[in-house]
């Protein structure tokens, strides 16, 4: 319980510096990037295609004569421009968060690793392909136990407990891994994996508790579209911002078992090895010695049979 609390508090200060407020604000630099240029190429003919598109449905000329009949003028002409961006922002969001995701874990890790555990060794335990597939295969799991127990979810209790059970099972497993692919070898990591269990599925299920917040802004731009393009990029910034935090939750937790892994494994040593000699970092010297001390009975030996 201390690691967890300390790794919490530790996460939460991390998320006001400078750096981290950056890369979470990111998506909504890239978003924006991606609307300028796409505007700027595709806007036209992009609004164009979509009122062609509103003209030609017959079920919907009779909603728009009805309207022009109470005097709202052409309204496809106001409807078409807002049909685009509904239909390109999701794509543009998911773009985004994709990118960020990417480049913001290694980002986080970096950062944790340097400013608190800048001495611990590097084993390089996973690749940047065993990671991604173990994003993926877990992320299957986690859609197969989702389809799974969903006839579950009708009993009112277990639809609050089930699908945050499953994501937060999935989020540990890939942020974890992401934490300690470049520090722990693959022993290491399986073995905090296996001591740490329960707290790590407890982290993951009370960060995805949290992600569900902008889900909460989202829908609200979506029903007051009038606030739409402000509530749309608060939503991807919170969002952001939680995912930035999970990170370093995750990472802090991660490093700082590690590295109790590794003082206690120190520790251990000499009381299992035999009672030979220490070098000055507390390892056993090099087995020479024992050997080295048998042709010391040598002469003795080679002196008594004369025949």
């Amino acid at each position: 319980m201390g690691l967890l609390l300390d790794s919490f508090w530790r996460a939460a200060a991390y998320c006001l510096r400078p750096r981290v407020i950056v890369l979470s604000l990111l998506p909504l630099l890239l978003m924006v990037a991606l609307a300028l240029g796409l505007g700027y190429f595709y806007w036209d003919a992009a609004v164009l295609g979509m009122r062609s598109l509103l003209d030609a449905s017959t079920l919907l000329a009779s909603v728009w004569g009805w309207l022009q009949g109470w005097g709202m003028g052409d309204v496809t002409a106001v409807m078409a421009p807002l049909m685009v961006v509904l239909a390109v922002a999701p794509v543009l969001v998911v773009v985004s968060l994709l990118a960020v995701a990417v480049l913001m874990t290694p980002a986080l890790v970096a950062l944790v690793a340097d400013r608190r555990f800048p001495n611990l060794e590097r084993k390089k335990g996973g690749s940047f392909i065993a990671s991604v597939a173990w994003s993926v295969s877990s992320t299957v799991l986690a859609l197969v136990a989702l389809v799974v127990s969903i006839p579950l979810w009708l009993v009112p209790p277990l639809v609050l407990v089930l699908p945050p059970l499953i994501w937060g099972w999935l989020t540990y497993r890939v942020m974890v891994f992401d934490a300690l692919a470049d520090h722990a070898s693959k022993e290491e990591r399986q073995e905090i994996f296996r001591r740490h269990r329960s707290s790590l599925l407890g982290i993951g299920i009370v960060t995805g508790y949290l992600g569900a917040a902008p889900s909460i802004v989202w829908a609200s731009g979506v029903v007051f579209a009038a606030a739409f393009f402000v509530l749309v990029p608060l939503a991807i910034w919170i969002y952001t911002l939680v995912f930035a935090f999970s990170s370093l939750w995750f990472t802090h937790y991660g490093l700082a078992a590690l590295q109790r892994l590794r003082a206690e494994s120190a520790g251990l040593a000499p009381v299992a090895a035999p009672p030979v000699a220490l070098d000055g970092v507390g390892a056993p010297a090099a087995a020479a010695p024992p050997v080295a001390s048998l042709p010391a009975a040598e002469p003795p030996t080679r002196g008594t049979p004369a025949p």
